[in-house]
């Protein structure tokens, strides 16, 4: 047995939602049975009646929904021709690596960012 537990969204996620799927020109139905659910969850989703699974999110990811931003209102930003000298070398060096190097660098990465912010200080 599975057992699958639904996430606990806060305030504005449902709107989000809503954004990402009109952004990507869907009605609510055929962007609910993309990501795999009915149009009446998806419904709730976007009313905030209802909190979305990892399975859900999952499948937006695939639909190219920006989940960050539905879950976090913080968008990705993937806009590299603003990156620093500093910034372009790391990218450079890390494309050169390995799958399992550049998979251990982004460890690495995460884990000194979380050291680095604010509440860790």
């Amino acid at each position: 047995m599975i057992l699958i537990k639904k996430l606990l969204i806060s305030s504005g996620v449902g709107e989000r939602l809503r954004e990402e799927r009109e952004r990507l020109g869907k009605n609510q139905t055929d962007f609910g049975v993309s990501a795999g659910v009915s149009r009446g969850t998806q419904k709730a989703y976007e009313l905030e009646a209802s909190s979305p699974d990892l399975r859900y999110l999952s499948g937006l990811e695939a639909l190219g929904v920006d989940v960050r931003y539905v879950l976090t209102g913080s968008r990705v930003n993937t806009d590299l021709s603003d990156l620093s000298d500093t910034e372009a070398t790391v990218l450079g060096h890390m494309r050169e690596m390995s799958d399992a190097d550049r998979a251990t660098l982004a460890h690495l990465a995460f884990a000194m960012a979380q050291v680095s912010k604010p509440e860790f200080k």
